[in-house]
């Protein structure tokens, strides 16, 4: 009877929901979520799916910006008899742990923040950062570093401290080996702090610049302001001029998603983003001034 009790609480394990109620998912070593593994092979139907290295290449980090916190992965939860109190709001946040990956299994399942998940998007899932926000990840043996958007809970298993997507950890080095060690560090998105880091990135910025932006869109459905933020990224339309990418984001305000991207430097550099974005999506991109 003792193997039949072993195989009861795999099982159960196994189909055990997290927050959300997503079942914890099996890291890509062949064991559940937090166990590790020498041997590098998937578990079952996971792995890398197909896809080229040119078209891995092709594939940019998450682009930071600000987001609402959503309130629904905000509260305490419990998984697998342990706590977890999520962060509200940002606060230095830097740790180095193992990150597992998980890929073709749970591509187009649904994540804690009610996405689907996509194994070739730049994501990644944390038991207590806000959902959604950003860190940037390194890999310390090699220095390669990505960033990615947290959409997802987890891992709950052992000492796993972060689960990327399946093309994140390939860009790090670690999708084969199915885990490795990793730090993480939290970007602070709120609208303030980016301003100023946008102002940083110019030798002469006067201070009105900080409110220049360029709306791309205003709608009632944040699915749709969120598509259209999607279709821009796509595009490589967060690009400056000189190369930067300009923060793209969704304000709700009096019942309205408006999709903004910005600061820019100055009016003329915002007018030339509006132009190119006109040029390319053929959508009425204007320039507004945000106080």
């Amino acid at each position: 009877m003792k193997p039949i009790k072993i195989t009861a609480i795999i099982v159960f394990s196994l189909v055990l929901g997290a927050c959300g109620g997503s079942p914890i998912k099996p890291d890509s070593t062949g064991a559940t979520r937090g166990e590790s593994s020498t041997k590098g092979g998937y578990y079952l139907d996971d792995g890398p799916g197909n896809i080229s290295e040119a078209e891995i290449a092709r594939i940019p980090d998450a682009v930071p910006r600000a987001e609402s916190i959503r309130a629904a992965n905000s509260r305490p939860y419990s998984a697998l008899g342990q706590q977890y109190v999520p962060m509200k709001n940002y606060q230095p946040y830097r740790q180095r742990g193992v990150a597992s990956w998980y890929g073709k299994r749970y591509h187009g399942n649904r994540t804690a923040s009610g996405e689907p998940y996509d194994m070739y998007a730049m994501t990644a899932a944390h038991t207590t950062l806000p959902i959604p926000s950003y860190v940037r990840v390194t890999n310390p043996d090699n220095g390669r570093s990505v960033i990615v958007r947290v959409n997802d809970r987890g891992p709950f298993l052992h000492d796993r401290l972060i689960d990327l997507s399946y093309v994140a950890a390939h860009k790090l080095g670690i999708a084969q080996k199915g885990s490795g060690l990793v730090e993480i560090e939290w970007i602070d998105t709120r609208p303030e702090t980016m301003a100023r880091a946008a102002a940083a990135n110019g030798s002469t910025v006067s201070s009105k610049a900080n409110g220049v932006y360029v709306q791309v869109g205003a709608f009632k459905s944040q699915e749709n302001a969120d598509k259209l933020r999607e279709n821009l990224q796509s595009r490589n339309l967060t690009a400056a001029g000189d190369g930067r990418n300009v923060p793209i984001q969704s304000w709700y305000n009096e019942d309205t998603y408006r999709v903004r991207l910005g600061p820019y430097m100055n009016r003329s550099e915002a007018d030339q983003a509006a132009a190119r974005i006109n040029q390319s999506v053929g959508i009425n991109a204007i320039v507004v001034f945000h106080q």
